[in-house]
């Protein structure tokens, strides 16, 4: 993984991230705490074969620890208290605000950075593309709900978190599968006090493999991969693709075709990518 360059890392956590949408359809019928726990301690072990019996990637300070589940358990936990008390897709919506975060923060969060005119433009482009990608064109209703407050926070978490990982001490990428299982050992506990019992059946853990294995898993080793080699403004326009692609996904899988919305989208997040796009400061 040392050789490849951040786009293409970034765009592979970004395609398998669309992924989770589709499989999550898949799996609706689960609590999302248990769910999301398993998952991540699937995907924890793609640590294994990354670490080539190097005992480093499992002996990290605390304070990496910290920031590491910070990212990961605590973009779920809010996130699904987010969906739990405000409209779905009006909570998406503010979730997906992180790409933007991840712009506009770059400078405050990681010294030698600056944030230009045509950066916030950018921004602000994918920020309309996805917007557009999640909601279909319709109009939102539903007034203000207290769970937006959890929308915005998980989109501050992820945002923070990615950028967060550039300022601590050097850490293999292969520590990601620390950082989600301990995480996902979280989840299950959040699982055991605020969800029924699961019952699941050969289909589902199928399923839940694939999730374990890519967004909730080979995802997060990617885009670290990514953040470590690449600009973080550049890789956090790149990821308004998310919304779209796993829009495009659900399309797909339903027969649908995409609506001029989907097209507009389209446009606006590559011509955000365009408008962004700048030589390494």
């Amino acid at each position: 993984m040392s050789a490849l360059r951040p786009t293409p890392l970034a765009l592979g956590a970004i395609a398998l991230w669309a992924s989770l949408a589709a499989l999550g359809v898949r799996l609706s019928h689960l609590p999302p705490f248990w769910l999301t726990g398993v998952a991540l301690i699937i995907g924890s072990v793609i640590a294994l074969p990354l670490s080539r019996c190097d005992p480093r990637p499992w002996h990290v300070p605390l304070p990496t620890l910290a920031l590491g589940v910070y990212g990961l358990f605590g973009f779920h936990f809010l996130l699904f208290m987010a969906l739990r008390h405000a409209p779905p897709v009006q909570a998406n919506l503010v979730n997906y605000l992180w790409p933007l975060g991840m712009v506009v923060m770059a400078p405050l969060f990681l010294p030698g950075l600056k944030l230009n005119v045509r950066q916030l433009l950018a921004a602000l482009l994918g920020f309309a593309g996805a917007a557009l990608a999640i909601t279909g064109g319709r109009s939102l209703d539903g007034g203000l709900a207290w769970g937006y407050l959890p929308a915005l926070a998980s989109a501050f978490v992820w945002a923070s978190y990615s950028l967060l990982t550039q300022r601590v001490p050097p850490f293999p990428t292969a520590t990601i599968g620390l950082f989600a299982l301990v995480s996902g050992a979280l989840s299950l506990v959040c699982h055991f006090f605020l969800e029924p019992s699961v019952e699941l059946t050969m289909q589902d853990g199928l399923w839940l493999l694939l999730m374990g294995l890519g967004p909730l898993g080979a995802a997060f080793f990617l885009w670290d991969a990514a953040l470590k080699r690449g600009d973080a403004r550049q890789i956090g326009l790149l990821s308004f693709l998310t919304p779209l692609l796993s829009t495009l996904l659900l399309l797909w899988t339903r027969g649908e075709r995409p609506n001029a919305s989907i097209c507009l989208a389209t446009a606006l997040i590559v011509a955000a990518a365009w408008v962004g796009r700048s030589k390494p400061e």
